[in-house]
């Protein structure tokens, strides 16, 4: 959940920002503020030393932490290596406390802003789920506009071998046995244009090799194969929303989304959340008036709340208008461990308005009410995102760190299906969905904190050190 301004030579960004670990997924709203900032300083040459970015950092986390009270006093920056291990201990005690679980990072402002801006960034294009008990990787979802879709590489294609090319194969158990999960991630190279890997697969399309460079392209948040459907179901249709991050090119995807689900009369949807780690607040916000056919002008969407002494920049958002509004009798919303920051602040905002005709279906969400501002050093290709405020729902509810399960009034558990194509009405997830919209009875998701669970020893993989675009768009590659 992010939003933008210009404080000085500083760009301020006030956002959710989500790790594709389960940590903090990200993205920014066009919703402007103002106040004091740190401008970008003038180049020299030691601006950018290791000490003085680390001091900058401090200074940011001083001003704007939501939580200033769990800040050490003091902290010899010099007991560390990097900006962001300073930051991890600086933030240490709020982790310990489930507040701020690594949410507070740096990054690169380019390549951030590339990101969110048009949903640049450089891989093969495909998200993968390892399983370290059975030791296995499986693709979940692949890019249209990326390398591997055009290798034939999708849902549901298991990964049993890599190498740098035909020769050298290694099979994934064998690198899962030897050096874990974070082997598989190792094994699949940088995110860099131009590196090749061979993968041996096995999937519906039988088993095969294939060769894949990863390159530069734009991820397209709503899939044109599956992103958008009308589901016949008893008699009745139901409008499907597969949304896989928040970006600013997702909005004229889902103003044409909702354009539908209206000309088709849908009062029931699905909105599947189950990869989405959060991004920009106001294309949720966008989402919510999409939602608010049936909401007033004084009705309160969200509200974001700073700490006392920066209580001046708190905001009230309220249901705005739109043409392409529909007026949903029943939400069934699917997410997982995944399904964080932004995702979870659509799904927070419905339940004062529907109530027990909202459910979440899958697993327990990451639980992140809390969202980031962005500073920004541009001489040094610096973005520091700060945890700095809360959000909360009409309600006031904004105590949902241990996941979302705890807090809507229904939620039914189901595993993610990579036998079926997303959206389909066989995918268990999907499948338990419309057994809620149809009122008929399911397993109560267990409430308490999860990491990104999507079935028993399935989860997203994620880099240890990932990019932009991986923290927002978990287990991408």
């Amino acid at each position: 959940m992010l939003r933008r301004l210009r404080i000085g030579g500083a760009l301020l960004a006030l956002a959710a920002t989500l790790t594709g670990c389960g940590g903090g997924g990200g993205g920014s709203s066009n919703l402007a503020a103002t106040g004091s900032g740190t401008p970008a300083p003038s180049p020299s040459g030691t601006q950018c030393s290791l000490s003085a970015r680390q001091s900058w950092a401090a200074a940011q986390l001083r001003e704007w932490y939501l939580f200033p009270e769990t800040l050490p006093a003091s902290l010899d920056s010099g007991d560390f290596s990097t900006v962001q291990s300073y930051i991890d201990a600086l933030t240490a005690t709020a982790r310990a406390q489930g507040r701020d679980r690594f949410f507070t990072h740096l990054t690169s402002l380019r390549e951030e802003n590339a990101f969110f801006n048009s949903g640049s960034s450089a891989g093969f294009g495909f998200r993968l789920q390892t399983d370290a008990a059975a030791r296995r990787a499986f693709v979940t979802e692949s890019f249209e506009t990326a390398p591997a879709f055009g290798a034939g590489l999708d849902r549901g294609d298991e990964i049993l071998a890599i190498g740098e090319g035909p020769g050298n194969l290694r099979l994934v158990s064998d690198i899962i046995a030897s050096e874990g999960t974070g082997g598989v991630s190792a094994a699949l190279g940088p995110s860099s244009a131009g590196v090749t890997r061979t993968l041996r697969l096995s999937g519906p399309a039988g088993t095969r090799e294939i060769t894949i460079t990863k390159a530069d392209y734009a991820l397209q948040p709503v899939s044109n194969r599956y992103g958008v459907r009308i589901i016949e179901a008893e008699g009745k249709r139901v409008g499907y929303l597969n949304l896989r991050t928040f970006i600013s090119t997702a909005d004229p995807q889902l103003r044409e989304a909702f354009a539908r689900f209206r000309d088709e009369g849908v009062t029931e949807l699905i909105i599947d959340f189950r990869y989405n780690g959060g991004g920009l607040v106001s294309t949720a916000q966008l989402i919510g008036d999409l939602l608010g056919r049936a909401r007033f002008s004084s009705d309160v969407l969200d509200r974001v709340t700073y700490r006392p002494e920066k209580s001046s920049r708190n905001e009230t958002r309220f249901f705005r208008s739109s043409a392409n509004a529909v007026a949903p009798m029943k939400i069934a919303f699917i997410g997982t461990g995944a399904t964080a920051s932004a995702s979870e602040l659509v799904i927070n905002s419905q339940l004062p308005y529907l109530g027990q005709n909202v459910a979440l279906v899958g697993a327990n969400s990451f639980g992140k009410p809390v969202g980031q501002i962005a500073l920004d050093r541009e001489a040094c290709d610096d973005r520091l995102r700060v945890v700095a405020f809360s959000t909360q729902n009409a309600a006031g509810q904004a105590d949902y760190f241990q996941g979302l399960a705890a807090v809507v009034p229904n939620s039914c558990t189901a595993s993610d299906d990579v036998a079926f194509p997303l959206g389909d009405p066989q995918e268990a997830m999907v499948k338990v969905a419309l057994d809620f919209l149809a009122s008929r009875p399911c397993t109560p998701i267990p409430a308490g904190r999860t990491g990104q669970t999507l079935r028993p020893q399935a989860e997203l993989l994620t880099p240890a050190v990932p990019s932009v675009a991986q923290r927002e768009v978990p287990g991408l590659f």
